[in-house]
């Protein structure tokens, strides 16, 4: 997919002197200026979150950066971050590694009442949408995944076409800068599924759930019905009958033509 320059005419000297900035930023402070300053013209967020790591295995590092009070990476711990980012970055596989957006209203994005209460937990509760997308580092072996976060209903084309076309310069500027100080990163086993406390269960492509597309999408990716389970922390039985339910709505008898048939339906829609 072509990447489009999300500005007019008149405005293209200031867009690359902007993109231009993103290689003389040697702080976290600089990196925050920047983020707040000259990208929110065309990037308006409230919060930006950086993970990279293996996320199939729940290891995870992470650094977040917004203007808002006691919202920080020292303030977050793995445990409460980490499945989230977890069952983003699914997504983002499923949607072909494009950059998409999750609107969840009024209600913001739930961590959970085991999490407590935080300056970082009741700032993202009071999030309406996320702008998500990644790079993958094929040389490091592991993927990165960033994360726009807005206090508004949603993001507009212009914007979502901008964070397509900024990514490389953002993630350029952040592995420029050391990331602020964070709780060191866990493998988490068993991720509870955070997003979808205020997503019915409603059906998706072909009928599926967003648990049964979340299983098509590691079945995809070779994973067996014991690595699902402890991806999503539900017993291999539990997997085993989501994949019969599967088959039964897909129209198909066994897993590579469940993969396929999803994949058709996806480029469909």
């Amino acid at each position: 997919m072509a990447l489009v320059t999300p500005i007019s005419s008149p405005d293209v000297r200031a867009y690359h002197q902007m993109l231009g900035r993103s290689m003389d930023l040697r702080s976290h402070f600089d990196l925050l200026l920047w983020l707040q300053g000259d990208v929110q013209r065309y990037l308006p967020h409230h919060i930006m979150i950086a993970s990279w790591g293996n996320f199939a295995a729940g290891e995870v590092r992470y650094d977040i950066v917004s203007p808002l009070p006691g919202v920080r990476s020292r303030a977050c711990s793995p445990a409460m971050l980490v499945p989230m980012l977890r069952q983003l970055f699914c997504r983002w596989t499923q949607f072909k590694r494009k950059p998409f957006q999750l609107a969840v209203g009024d209600k913001g994005f739930f961590l959970g009442e085991a999490n407590g209460k935080s300056a970082f937990a009741d700032a993202l509760q009071r999030m309406q949408c996320a702008l998500v997308h990644g790079i993958p580092d094929t040389r490091g072996q592991y993927d990165c995944l960033y994360m726009a976060f807005t206090a508004t209903a949603e993001f507009s084309k212009t914007e979502s076409n901008a964070m397509a076309a900024m990514l490389p310069h953002i993630d350029l500027a952040w592995r420029q800068v050391a990331p602020s100080p964070s709780p060191q990163p866990v493998a988490i086993k068993k991720p509870r599924s955070l997003i979808a406390v205020h997503e019915p269960e409603a059906p998706l492509h072909g009928g599926l759930s967003s648990r049964e597309m979340e299983i098509v999408n590691w079945v995809g990716h070779g994973k067996t019905n014991a690595d699902i389970g402890l991806i999503l922390g539900i017993s291999e039985f539990t997997v085993k009958n989501h994949l019969q339910r599967i088959y039964k709505k897909l129209y198909v008898s066994n897993r590579a033509q469940a993969t396929h048939k999803l994949s058709a339906l996806l480029n469909h829609a």
